[in-house]
């Protein structure tokens, strides 16, 4: 009897695991699917990493931080690319073993429609849920560790930037200029142009000062100098001389307010979101963002079954055709054009919202519907009493007796 355990456990393991065919498909897809969603992020994170080069270039910040930054990007763009190249992978992976003549193999040897596609829903299935992933947790979390770097870099890191003889722009309405820093901080013939408070403008000029940080804020402290200010309703120049003063360098607080984005939020920020940060005008586009990041993985089994149906469910053709894939790529292009549209008609009107879930999972259903229904048909009614259906070297099927 214990010899017999071992014996079982093995055949009750060898039960889970796939069929040959199925894992070659699979590797294949998989080996596909990384490499094409590889390029295609590593391309949009260079073309959209070349808007951070000014902060390497004039603001002197180190490679390590220019890719610490610009990575935390890159979920986002998975996010984004993984549909499109599921859809590719499984369309043109179909495509070449049809060309191959695999695909007139497997039928052959009596594999049915849903046991050709099945690694290409495994495969979906499996990106689907990586893209749930990315939406639900990695990119919001990533987006905001981003928005809080690129915020400490340009409004507070940069008051240590100051470069000698230029005019620096720390925010819109502040201007520094010093003519020469020294190697242990000490700045000379400083100018400080303020225009943060919208009545009183001032012009602060320094013989000399330091830069220090007081509760993370930059504030450099200034010996011997002036504060010029036009008093905007008598017109009068008001000139106050001092001896030491220190100046705030962070921009206004209305501007330097890390205000979040829809795409930083969690869900639950989304759904239910702060009066206080969000107007009531715009609950409707936060809610679309919800509703948009639990759908939009579905489109990854709906357009990995438009490029299954392409090539799976039509007739074979020797010198292969070009008819089928091209009608499945452009089919893929209006459903991203529609998604978007309605996204941005649901901002305005939250009744349109169902018609997401709609067009993101209505194509998944319908091509399953197109490419397996006949097969579930027969295989219903031979349980109910007419003999299985068993599949010919055409591929065709006839019932047994």
């Amino acid at each position: 009897m214990p010899a017999s355990a071992p014996a079982t456990s093995s055949r009750a393991t060898s039960s889970f695991k796939l069929p040959l065919l199925d894992r070659y498909v699979i590797r294949q897809l998989v080996i596909g699917l990384a490499a094409m969603t590889g390029g295609a992020v590593a391309l949009i994170w260079l073309m959209q990493s070349l808007r951070f080069v000014s902060l390497v270039v004039d603001r002197g910040l180190s490679l390590r931080t220019f890719l610490g930054l610009t990575s935390l990007l890159i979920p986002g763009f998975v996010a984004v690319i993984l549909p499109i190249t599921t859809f590719l992978v499984v369309l043109f992976g179909y495509q070449r073993m049809a060309g191959d003549r695999e695909l007139t193999v497997m039928r052959a040897a009596g594999l049915s429609s849903f046991q050709l596609a099945r690694p290409g829903i495994i495969c979906a299935v499996a990106a689907t849920l990586l893209c749930y992933v990315l939406n639900l947790w990695l990119v919001p979390t990533a987006y905001h560790e981003f928005r809080r770097y690129e915020f400490q870099i340009r409004n507070r890191m940069a008051a240590f930037l100051l470069q000698d003889g230029v005019f620096t722009q720390l925010s819109q309405d502040m201007t520094v200029y010093v003519r020469t820093r020294e190697r242990s901080g000490e700045l000379h013939g400083i100018l400080v142009e303020d225009d943060r408070q919208p009545d009183a403008h001032a012009t602060i000029l320094a013989e000399h000062g330091s830069m220090v940080v007081i509760d993370n804020q930059p504030r450099v402290v200034l010996y011997n100098g002036s504060r010029q200010e036009i008093d905007r309703k008598t017109g009068r120049l008001n000139v106050l001389s001092f001896a030491r003063n220190t100046v705030d360098l962070t921009p206004n607080k209305k501007d330097s307010a890390e205000l979040r984005d829809a795409s930083e939020m969690s869900l639950h920020e989304l759904l239910r979101p702060d009066p206080h940060e969000v107007a009531e005008r715009d609950r409707g586009k936060f809610a679309v963002e919800a509703w948009r990041r639990l759908s939009s993985p579905l489109t990854v089994l709906s357009f990995s079954m438009i490029g299954m149906v392409a090539a799976l469910g039509g007739v074979f053709s020797r010198h292969g055709s070009f008819k089928r894939p091209l009608i499945a790529i452009f089919g893929v292009v209006g459903l991203l054009a529609l998604s978007l549209m309605l996204q941005n008609l649901a901002g305005r009107n939250l009744h349109l919202v169902p018609l997401i879930w709609i067009v993101a999972g209505l194509p998944a259903l319908a091509g399953a519907a197109w490419l397996f229904g006949t097969e579930w048909r027969e295989n219903r009614c031979a349980m109910l009493g007419g003999g299985p259906a068993v599949p010919t070297a055409n591929g065709e099927r006839h019932r047994g007796r």
